[in-house]
Parts: structure tokens; C-alpha cells; sequence
């Protein structure tokens, strides 16, 4: 592995921003000081004018692999991943078949080390019938339990209250729950095909997925934590009423907010239609412009993406037949430097939203954040240049983006995923791979 050396960026970590050198060696950050002299053999990489920040964590995406792969692969989607500025990412489960025990969870490692560009991390699902599974789960080993607590795509639903009860009595790590309540979603389902006639427009979506849905569940999550004294990560808020459950430091209970909440609002509809439909639902201005707050003052601790691929055809299908999910991670990193721009939140907000707090809350050794020791994950950011959006030279194999033709205000040039550089001034470096990442072991 050769050395890097990165020179005259400004580096941006830990709540400052400073013009530093950096030594990368053996895929570590050897060094960090505001002038360093460069080794003979490393390669130099100018980064004067442009900013030098954690790689991001995604703590939230949806690969597809296995079994859903004429969708996304994890080959695919995690050169998106690099492509947008993330150097790792946490999967989730609902795949085929589900990653419900540590068996399956290791056949997705085995293709991480196999296929994946970015640093990989699985989640292991629960299920109304493998609470012995969560149990013994290895906490060094698993990005979390996820538990969807209302049903969404795939069919994992976990709706019996005493396995809930157990489950965040007894898991090993972080619980990431999907907070949505299916019987007021499939009333609301009901209604709407009574009212078009078996169909709906999608921007009845957030009327279906109602925010009265999202908030009765997450206070049932955030009761049994407090309850069980589990520690809850609440994963893509998307209602003002469910920020009221979160208090900015709260190391125990916290939110996540996804970029597509932050972006769109139920007038996107009109132009987006199911492009923007996901779970839960983008819901009011009113929400969008709450939940940007609330990444300011700290009550949302984590920006993620909830990338979730489906193919063209599958986005085409009328409302109740069209899946809810669309691909984001190649654009996650500048949808937040465009809000840092209308001056929704500052560039360091953004920086311990999107890499320091993921590490905290999930207990990722060494990753997230530009020190010395820590793995060499780093994205050089130019704030001068533009990114226009084409779906022709997207990575993520659905080949569609919502923000198709979007124009952008900074580009990224270089993705390093420990120590290596993954991506280059629009092109993939095929033969980077990403690390499985490491857990701390006392993670209740």
C-alpha cells in the first residue's frame, strides 16, 4: 500500500476547521500538522482551496444483495457509495432470504470482502420468531438489531408486543428501529381505495403514511427503551410531533433524518411522484423545515440516506403497486453541502451528523472522524465547482435518480477508503475494497 500525503487542504473534523497536512501510511492517518515534509515515496495529492472531511457513515441503506440483485448489488451501490463521499456504510436486512440469524449475516460479509468499494456492516433483523438469534447475537460483528415496527418493503414486521418487549430487554447492541403503525396504514389504505377507486395519486402517500402512524410507533420505541434501558436509534424522522421524543446529547435514546426529508416536501409530488415514494413518507414543508432545525440543535444526532434502489419499471407501476424507495447515496454528501449553503445547518453540523455521531452511537472502532491512528477515510470536497446530476453517469445499477438534471454547488474529487483511494475525479478505482468495520465489544 503506498503512502498518501495530502497537502494545503483545509480538514474538517471535530468541530473545527483547519488548513493541515496529512500522512497517510498503511492506511492510516500517521500524522496531522499544518506543515508536514513528504516522504519520498508517497504520493502527493494537492488539496489547497478544497476541504478535506470524515469519510461519511451511512448508517442506513438497502443493497438489495442477495436476492433482490436485478435491483442494486453490493458491487454496485457501494461504488455509488464512494462515488457520493461514503466510506462506509451499515445494510439492512430485509433481503432474500432475510439476514435473520449470524449465519446469513456472514454470507454478506463474504461478499463485502469480496465485492465492496466502501467499509461494509450488516444489520441483524429481528423477527416475531428469532429472539434466540438477537440474543446471542456477536456484538463485534453486527452494526445493530433492526426491527421494523411497522411493515414496510419485505415482510419482516414485528408486531407482538412481548417479543418487542424482549428484544430491547435482551439485545446485544443499538436497536435501529423503522417506526411506522401498520393497522392505522392499512385503514388509511382502505379510505383511499374507497375514495379513487382502487387506486390513489401518490401525493395522497403522506396521507396513507400518515404522520399520526410514524408518531404512535416511535413513542411505543422510545417507551420500551426507556422502559428496558435499551439503547434506540430511531431511524428516518419524518414528522415535527416525533422530534418531541429526543433531547440534543441524549447518548441512550437518538434520531436519525434522511436527506430526502431534509430536500423534498409534499408539493414534490406533483413533479417527482413515485420517485419520491418511500417509507415513511415525505410529508409537509412544515415538517422539512422542523426536522433541518432539529439537526441544528441536536435533537436528529445521525444524517443518513435510506438508499433503497428499485428498477424504472418497478417506479412506474400505479401507487399501491409501485415499491417505495429510491437511490440517493451518490448524492448524499452534496444535498448536504447545498443545505449548508442556504444556511439550514453549519459545515461542521454536517461533519458530526453525518460521521462523528454515527461512530459514537454504533461503536465503530476507529473510523469517523480526521485523527491520527484512525483508518484513513477521507473525502476532498472542491467548494468552488459544480456537479450537474445525469442519470447517464450514475454507479447505482437502477440507473435513475430523483435529482436527475439537479445542479449542485460543490463536486467531489477524491473518495479514500482506508488509505486507498476508491474514487477519482468521476472515475471507480476497480480494485479498491473497502474493510469489514470493527465494533467495540460492550455495546449494551
Amino acid at each position: 500500500m503506498n503512502d498518501l500525503f495530502i497537502t494545503g487542504g483545509t480538514v474538517v473534523s471535530d468541530g473545527k476547521q483547519q488548513t493541515l497536512d496529512i500522512l497517510i501510511k498503511n492506511g492510516r492517518i500517521e500524522k496531522i500538522a499544518p506543515s508536514l515534509s513528504a516522504p519520498g515515496n508517497a504520493e502527493i495529492i494537492e488539496a489547497e482551496g478544497k476541504w478535506i472531511l470524515p469519510g461519511l457513515i451511512d448508517d442506513q441503506v438497502h443493497f438489495r444483495e442477495p436476492g433482490l440483485t436485478h435491483k442494486a448489488t453490493i458491487a454496485t451501490e457501494s461504488r455509488a457509495a464512494v462515488a457520493g463521499g461514503v466510506t462506509t456504510f451499515f445494510e439492512m436486512p430485509n433481503v432474500s432470504p432475510p439476514t435473520l440469524d449470524m449465519d446469513r449475516l456472514e454470507e454478506k460479509r463474504e461478499i463485502g470482502a469480496r465485492d465492496s468499494a466502501a467499509n461494509y456492516a450488516f444489520f441483524l433483523g429481528a423477527s416475531n420468531e428469532n429472539l434466540e438469534a438477537v440474543k446471542s447475537a456477536d456484538p463485534t460483528r453486527i452494526a445493530g438489531i433492526k426491527i421494523f415496527m411497522g411493515s414496510s418493503t419485505g415482510n419482516m414486521l414485528v408486531d407482538e408486543e412481548a417479543v418487542l418487549e424482549n428484544i430491547f430487554r435482551h439485545a446485544p447492541t443499538t436497536i435501529a428501529t423503522h417506526c411506522e403503525d401498520t393497522p392505522t396504514i392499512l385503514e388509511n389504505e382502505r379510505i383511499a381505495k374507497e375514495k379513487y377507486g382502487g387506486d390513489a395519486p401518490f401525493w395522497e402517500h403522506p396521507n396513507i403514511r400518515s404522520r399520526e402512524a410514524c408518531l404512535k410507533s416511535s413513542t411505543l420505541a422510545t417507551e420500551l427503551a426507556k422502559r428496558e434501558n435499551a439503547r434506540l436509534h430511531v431511524l428516518h424522522i419524518s414528522t415535527e410531533e416525533e422530534l418531541n421524543l429526543f433531547t440534543p446529547g441524549d447518548l441512550k435514546i437518538t434520531a436519525e433524518a434522511c436527506v430526502h426529508h431534509l430536500w423534498f416536501e409534499e408539493s414534490s409530488y406533483a413533479t417527482h411522484g413515485s420517485r419520491i415514494k418511500c417509507n415513511p413518507a415525505i410529508k409537509k414543508e412544515s415538517d422539512r423545515r422542523a426536522i433541518r432545525e432539529a439537526v441544528k440543535d441536536g435533537r436528529i444526532s445521525v444524517l443518513a440516506t435510506d438508499h433503497a434502489p428499485h428498477t424504472l419499471e418497478e417506479k412506474r407501476e400505479p401507487y399501491f403497486r409501485a415499491p417505495s424507495g429510491l437511490p440517493l447515496v451518490q448524492h448524499t454528501l452534496l444535498l448536504m453541502l447545498e443545505m449548508v449553503k442556504q444556511g439550514c445547518f453549519p459545515l461542521e453540523t454536517v461533519v458530526e451528523r453525518a460521521c462523528h455521531a454515527p461512530a459514537r452511537i454504533f461503536d465503530v472502532v476507529e473510523r469517523g472522524h480526521v485523527r491520527e491512528g484512525y483508518w484513513a477515510d477521507l473525502v476532498i470536497v472542491d467548494p468552488l465547482s459544480r456537479t450537474v446530476v445525469r442519470d447517464t453517469e450514475l454507479f447505482s445499477k437502477c440507473g435513475w435518480s430523483p435529482f436527475d438534471n439537479e445542479r449542485f454547488s460543490h463536486r467531489i474529487n477524491q473518495t479514500i477508503v482506508s488509505g486507498k483511494t476508491a474514487y477519482l475525479n468521476g472515475k471507480i478505482r476497480q480494485d479498491c475494497r473497502g474493510k469489514a468495520v470493527e465494533f467495540a465489544p460492550d455495546r449494551r
